[in-house]
């Protein structure tokens, strides 16, 4: 069975990193896209320079471009699925903790929907 990346959804039924990156260039989407299609095709094993691990289950997904870096942490779901929790543009060395939090926050929120 084939992994398939899928977006966090929230109670409301809105999808921040399909909007996130819906609001972005095509250029970039695009980027985005392939990053998703390699993950896909690679899963777990995709290692560095388009996956970086961060803490507990999460994971750095990395995209980069002349305007900037973008990165949409995720996590490893059951059934095969990675979930994206959390998009945002890195502006710093190091990832933001508040982006963090609200990616863990997400997580727990799919667990708990199980």
């Amino acid at each position: 069975m084939k992994w398939s990346v899928n977006y966090f959804t929230d109670k409301s039924g809105k999808q921040p990193v399909r909007e996130w990156i819906e609001s972005l260039d095509l250029k970039l989407q695009l980027k985005i896209f392939r990053a998703f299609e390699l993950l896909e095709e690679f899963n777990i094993t995709l290692k560095a320079p388009y996956v970086k691990p961060l803490e507990e289950k999460l994971y750095e997904l990395r995209v980069k471009d002349s305007k900037g870096i973008y990165r949409i942490i995720y996590f490893a779901y059951t059934n095969r699925q990675f979930i994206m929790l959390n998009g945002f543009v890195k502006k710093s060395q190091k990832t933001p903790k508040k982006e963090i939090v609200l990616a863990k926050k997400r997580m727990r929120e799919v667990l708990e929907n199980e």
